[in-house]
């Protein structure tokens, strides 16, 4: 059985983990406050170029993003 992990449930995991709003991490991505929100309630997924700004911001490769737990 597979197990699937959203990104946005990663990302927001990832924030929590380093103690940043999802203001701060909006501002250091470049993205809005309302995109992040929807990503991480997994209402939106987001676009590569999101993915990576997001990655950057919270210090990770994008591919941490889209692979299993």
């Amino acid at each position: 059985m597979q197990i699937v992990v959203y990104a946005g449930d990663k990302i927001k995991h990832l924030r929590d983990a380093r103690a940043l709003t999802q203001e701060e991490l909006a501002k250091k991505a470049g993205i809005t406050v309302t995109a992040l929100s929807r990503i991480e309630r997994n209402h939106a997924e987001p676009r590569a170029t999101t993915r990576r700004k997001l990655a950057q911001a919270l210090g990770v490769d994008p591919a941490e993003l889209v692979e299993g737990s």
